[in-house]
Formats: C-alpha cells, structure tokens, sequence
C-alpha cells in the first residue's frame, strides 16, 4: 500500500463485521417482498381439578362409607397437591431455562450495565431502588464498589472528540469490486468493507475509545441557547462520534455485495436483509448497525451511557431499505423512475402503508438502542449550491415523508462534503443558516480528515468529520494511525490503486 497525493477528500462513510458465517442467523429463503418474523407466545398452562362424588343413602354402613369417602378425598388432594408442586417446580426450572428473569433479576442486571457505560449514577439509583437492598449486603458493597469508581472519572475536553462516518459497509467484496461493475471505483473510493470496519471498531476498543452522541456534548433550549454537558470516563478512556451516511439502501446498490435492508428479527434483534444474486435472501450482521449493536453487547463499556451513531438519511428511495417515499405509493405517479418501477413491477402485493408503519417499528427499536436519526438532505443534496426555493422544497419533502417515520433531529448531516460557509463562524447573514435554523436544526456536520474540529456558537455546533474509507486508507493512511493500522485493516480484496475523486467524479 502506498501514500500518495494528498487530496482533500471529505464525505462519505462505511461499517464493520465480525466472523462472516456467524453472522447470517437465518438460513436462505427465497426471496420476498416483506418478512415477517413469527412471534412465540409463551403461555403458562395450569392444571384442570375436576373432582364429583355420589352419595349412597343406604343405611347400616353410611358411617364407614362416609369415612371412606373422606379419606378418598384426602388422598386425591394430597395427590394433586404433589402434582401441583411438582409442576410448579417444572415451571420453574423452565423459566430459567428460558433466560425469564424476574422484575429483581433484570434491574440488577440493567444497572450492571449502565455501570459498565459510566451511568454510575443510574445504576446506584436502580439498586438502591430493589426492595431487598437495606438488608443485602452484597449489594450495599456494589454500590459502594460504584461510588468508588465513580470518584475516578475524569472529565474528557470536548475539543478532543474525534468523529468518524462510513457509508453502507460492502458485505461481499468480490461483487462491490466486479471488474464489470460500474460502480466499483465509487465502492472503492467511498466505501468500507465488514472486515475493514470490524478491525477499525476493534482496534478503536483496544486503544481505549468510547462511543459517545453529539447530544453528549451539548444540547439547546427552548431559545435555542447551547447548553454544555459534561463527559465523564475513566483517565485512561478517550471519546469519539460515529455516524453513517445514506442508510437508505438505494436501489442502485441492488446486487452489489451491500445489505438491503433492516428488519427486527424474532429475538427483538435489529438485523440485516441481504439479497443474493439468485434471489434467495439470508438475514444477519452486515453492516454498521447489528454489527456495532452486537459488539456492545459484548463490550457494554465501549458505549457511553448506552449511547451509540447517529445516522443520516436522505429520503428519495424511502429509509432503512423501506420504500417510505410517497411516489411509491402508487405505480403511475409520474414521479417514478426507472429503478422504482422495477421495484413495483416486481412486488405488485407492495403495500405502502404497511411499509410505512415497519420501517417505523424498525427506528423505533434503533432509538431504543441506543442510535439516532439526521437529516441528509431528501434528495442528496449540495446545500450550498441549491437555491433556495429548492431547499425549502427538499426540506418539506423530509419533513413529510421521512420525519414521520424516524422522528425529529436538530443535526445535519450534510451530504458531498459541503458545508454552509469556509472555517469562519455562522451568522445570520448566511440565508441557507437562518432557513435550517428555522426549521430547527442545531448541530451542523460538514467532513475534514484532520482528528478534531468543531465550532461552538452561542446558538449552534458544529463538528467535522473523518471518512474511514478505501480513499484514507490508501492516500492517506497516516491519518488514520491514531485510530488503527491502515496496513493491517485494509482489505486485500480491494483493487489497486484506489482512484482519487478527480478520476471517479471528475
């Protein structure tokens, strides 16, 4: 691998991948339109008593008869009570079996993790809230082992948070990069491989990074004020920002190594759609999402305060690989392309609403996780060169058609590595800041390959970012030395050289 020109490149993004065979949890199915996962109701059976006796009126042996008859009944309910106890043992035994943990059981464990993401403070509370804990003295010493810890945490200097992005990650190298593909300088220009990024995000862990938002820096008031907050890690923790561009799952990618979309799986899980050449799908971890949601689950303390990226979204081919946008709606809108109508040609039971509300369910389940939503502009936009009429537009066409499935955001994300003016501060002379402003954005990311900038308005953020792709890596890879070893991440399977943007783009 070699260094050379120094191009100022600055906007796009990738993802990562543990071992590929473990990752694809769903065996291949012939491909569909929609899927859905079958829910397993869990219901607890009791045990039916039914008990009837007959009376005999007879005389002379009534009372022996009576006596016998007690005792039967005697002997038929302390059988049934053993049945009874013995089920229940049963029951239990299943239950653990089955991971359900109790009430108890399950805060102590959630409190063990926010302690192991540095919310000592919620975690202290939830213990302390447990009804045993006056009288358990294991957990008065967690606490106390808490409090501790909690005593060494340093604050971390804001203008020392990194902030890497990466574009959908290529899952299947040999199709991203076909010699046939016309898209394959792009791929190897801009994108990032699972096994690029699985190094990447393993090499951050064991230099010490922690995850941590945007909102963990700062936030705004109802007067749009910034408000400061305090990071606080260990000495030895060092914080850093992820984001991911485009996680759209455009319909250009189609057949090109790349995931397709992202559906919440039977465990509650968010995974991966991925779509083969010959039509069959598999389900798993292949790109950034499951992948940095698995990894969390095994290293908790590599997320501040179950925090994880932030993800920017354009919305002209829907969202997380649903077809939101309104045009699909209906297979004669003349606002379809070519690409669209494909799709509805190809899916004629497509339903629109439906996909509406499951790509809902699916952000509603990342926000729970832990990640959260930017606007990427609707249509993929350079925000400096568009007009204003056309910016108004596109906004409103967010506002309507991806809003409502992801929720608001106060960040943009800008898209093609633009930004709104040169290094100096934003003021209300700049008409494109006031629009966005306006319509209530707060944070402003352009892209820059240098490890920190950022910019801090009385009313305003704003935080570069450093695209981890084929580009850095292979141009520039002192850049990203303080992050990982270019030589040992970058991925053998990618064409030498890798272009620059004068030669993919002109």
């Amino acid at each position: 691998m070699t260094g050379n020109k120094n191009y100022n490149f600055d906007n796009f993004d990738v993802t990562l991948h543990p071992e590929r065979k473990s990752r694809e949890r769903v065996t291949e199915k012939k491909s569909v339109s929609t899927h859905e996962f079958p829910k397993l109701n869990f219901k607890e059976i009791s045990l039916s008593k039914r008990g009837g006796s007959k009376h005999s009126n007879g005389n002379g042996n009534f009372t022996k008869i009576a006596v016998c008859a007690v005792a039967l009944v005697l002997v038929v309910s302390l059988i049934i009570g053993l049945v009874s106890c013995a089920s229940g043992k049963d029951k239990t035994k299943k239950k653990d079996e089955n991971n359900n943990m109790s009430v108890e059981e399950m805060t102590l464990q959630n409190a063990k993790i926010s302690a192991a993401q540095y919310d000592y403070d919620k975690a202290i509370a939830d213990v302390k809230g447990l009804e045993k804990y006056a009288t358990d003295t294991e957990l008065q010493a967690l606490v106390s082992t808490w409090e501790q810890e909690k005593s060494t945490l340093v604050e971390f200097p804001h203008d020392q948070i990194t902030h890497i992005f990466f574009h959908s990650l290529i899952w299947e190298p040999d199709l991203a990069f076909a010699p046939d593909n016309n898209k394959a300088d792009g791929y190897n220009l801009v994108m990032t491989t699972v096994d690029e990024f699985n190094a990447i995000i393993q090499s951050m862990y064991d230099k010490n990074y922690v995850m941590v938002s945007m909102h963990d820096i700062c936030t705004f008031d109802e007067q749009g004020n910034r408000i400061d907050h305090q990071i606080m890690l260990p000495p030895d923790k060092k914080a850093f920002v992820l984001s991911q561009d485009d996680l759209n799952y455009y319909h250009i990618q189609d057949g090109d190594g790349i995931a397709t979309k992202l559906i919440i799986d039977e465990n509650g899980k968010v995974i991966n759609e991925y779509k083969k050449l010959d039509g069959s799908v598999t389900y798993g971890d292949f790109d950034v999402v499951p992948l940095i949601d698995r990894f969390v689950e095994k290293h908790p303390e590599f997320s501040y305060k179950g925090h994880k990226g932030i993800l920017a979204l354009t919305g002209y081919n829907g969202v997380l690989g649903y077809r939101t946008d309104s045009v699909y709606a209906d297979i004669n809108d003349p606002n379809l392309d070519p690409d669209q109508i494909q799709f509805l040609e190809a899916n004629p039971d497509f339903d629109y609403q439906k996909e509406v509300e499951e790509a809902k369910k699916v952000a509603d389940k990342m926000k729970e996780n832990g990640w959260e939503f930017a606007t990427h502009t609707w249509g993929h936009r350079t925000v400096p060169d568009m007009s204003m009429d056309t910016l108004t537009t596109d906004t409103g066409k967010w506002r309507a058609y991806v809003e409502p499935v992801v929720g608001k955001t106060d960040v943009m994300i800008f898209p093609n590595g633009s930004d709104l003016t040169g290094t100096g501060y934003y003021d209300s002379s700049i008409e494109r800041f006031n629009y966005l402003y306006s319509e209530g954005i707060r944070i402003f990311c352009p892209v820059d390959s240098t490890p920190y900038w950022q910019q801090k308005g009385d009313n305003y953020f704003r935080m570069s970012r450093r695209n981890l792709d084929g580009y850095r890596m292979y141009h520039n890879p002192e850049r990203c030395e303080d992050l990982f070893d270019p030589n040992a991440v970058f991925d053998k399977k990618r064409p030498l050289p890798v272009p620059t943007m004068e030669e993919v783009y002109g």
